[in-house]
């Protein structure tokens, strides 16, 4: 067997930015089927919670751990959001123009591309597809100030939590990574078309439809 090496040319992996992001309205059965365009998108923090152990004693001496349920959370920043995206903020739109807060707030999905990047090709080595499901957006606060000599356009921030959608033969999630560095070409074409309406609308597929895209290992 070879000893370990590490730092080896090609091997320098990093990851940075986030692109092509698509925000996912859910139809009456809870498909994924309506796929708009989030231009302006700038961060999105994935912030996993629980998982946490909780020690258990029995006969003087440590059992036990026991771990509670993991949570999927994220926050959302961005310039601006999609005019769909107004019914996932609690806003109404009864006529063009005019918006009504404090609404009630519909469960979206979104997806987003992140870049992964090595010391031989740069940020053109590959990237990572994130397709998040049940997600619900908090309200947050809109910062309006005035314009001065170092003017800023508005950042927009969200906190997203989830409900997690069934996957067969895995506990139920909401979120799945695809890596094109590794996944075959062909296959992951075939996800980025339904992803970005290649071919039809924008769809986001449920994750057993994403797993078997990708065959068997």
């Amino acid at each position: 067997m070879a000893p370990l090496t590490w730092d080896q040319v090609g091997e320098r992996l990093y990851e940075t930015g986030v692109d092509h992001g698509v925000l996912y309205l859910q139809d009456q059965t809870g498909e994924y089927t309506v796929g708009v365009a989030w231009n302006g998108l700038t961060t999105v923090t994935e912030s996993p919670s629980g998982a946490e152990t909780s020690a258990q004693y029995a006969d003087n001496i440590k059992y036990l751990n026991m771990v509670s349920a993991e949570e999927f959370g994220a926050t959302i920043e961005a310039f601006t959001y999609p005019e769909e995206f107004a019914q996932c903020d609690g806003t109404a739109l009864p006529s063009p123009g005019v918006a009504v807060g404090q609404q009630g707030r519909k469960t979206f999905g979104l997806s987003y591309r992140t870049r992964v990047g090595n010391d031989v090709e740069g940020t053109e080595f590959g990237y990572k597809l994130h397709l998040i499901y049940g997600a619900q957006a908090a309200p947050s606060e809109k910062a309006y100030a005035t314009i001065n000599d170092s003017p800023e356009a508005i950042a927009f921030s969200w906190e997203v939590t989830t409900t997690p959608v069934p996957v067969t033969d895995h506990k139920p999630t909401a979120l799945i990574v695809i890596d094109s560095t590794v996944v075959d070409s062909a296959e992951l074409k075939t996800l980025e078309d339904l992803l970005y309406g290649a071919t039809a609308g924008a769809t986001l597929p449920m994750p057993d439809e994403v797993i078997a895209l990708f065959g068997t290992p």
